[in-house]
């Protein structure tokens, strides 16, 4: 399953944990000096994050509460607990047919609805328990750190003193729909797999809906245009190192 279930922008690009086409290692490489110079608090983060989901959510088109993909979602969530490290979260579904979601580290996790129709409840709560580990793990943070040190805005939001207040609305929306179409390395990605593992058994569901979200996946990766999955870590590998965990832990 090439999880790329995040899809947000360099507004958003930075404070979601996106799978999609956020190459962290590339940005470190081109500007690992402005990264190490200028680091974020978490306190930034959140609000940085505040600002891009607001930002998705008004160019989205949300499931009413009373529709039956708000409720299937809320049911799935349910299961999941309420927080990311002690970050409360809230959910919705972006009624479009991207096979994507993303999570971001104010608690923002939206779920599309194409990536709804395709899987099943444990499939989707495998995917969404991914998206909360690159939230859990550091991973968004890490990219919004990368992506403002490598951004014309970081001098400005630096001097400012107040990252949020001296980004314009465009380049908070920029940001955002970077994140979403941004990528993790293969480390990170196998990291949330892991976290998502984890996540499963310890609130008591079985694992094997991340094994099957990727080989679903796998079938549906030859020819696709782009998926949240792209330039993920091999589906097939990672399928089996979720089959392989499971057999050692004794899951069927």
């Amino acid at each position: 399953m090439k999880m790329r279930a995040i899809v947000l922008a360099l507004g958003t690009t930075l404070l979601l944990s996106g799978c999609q086409n956020m190459d962290s290692n590339g940005l470190m490489t081109s500007g690992a000096e402005a990264f190490q110079a200028y680091s974020l608090s978490d306190a930034q983060v959140k609000a940085l994050s505040d600002q891009a989901c607001k930002d998705m959510d008004g160019k989205a088109t949300i499931a009413p509460a009373s529709s039956t993909y708000a409720q299937r979602l809320n049911k799935i969530a349910s299961a999941l607990g309420d927080n990311i490290n002690g970050q409360p979260v809230n959910y919705k579904v972006y009624m479009a047919k991207d096979v994507n979601a993303f999570a971001m580290a104010n608690g923002c996790i939206r779920v599309y609805s194409g990536l709804m129709d395709m899987m099943n409840d444990n499939e989707v709560e495998a995917v969404i328990g991914h998206e909360m580990g690159h939230v859990a793990l550091g991973h968004v943070k890490k990219g919004m750190q990368v992506a403002l040190g490598t951004n014309a805005v970081r001098a400005a939001a630096a001097s400012a003193g107040g990252i949020v207040g001296s980004l314009s609305q465009s380049q908070l929306g920029d940001m955002g729909e970077k994140l979403v179409n941004s990528q993790f390395s293969q480390r990170q990605e196998s990291e949330a797999d892991d976290y998502s593992y984890d996540l499963l058994r310890k609130r008591g569901i079985n694992p094997s809906g991340l094994a099957t979200s990727f080989e679903k996946l796998a079938k549906q990766e030859a020819g696709r245009q782009s998926s949240m999955f792209d330039d993920h870590p091999a589906s097939e590998e990672r399928a089996q190192h979720i089959r392989d965990r499971m057999a050692a832990d004794g899951i069927k």
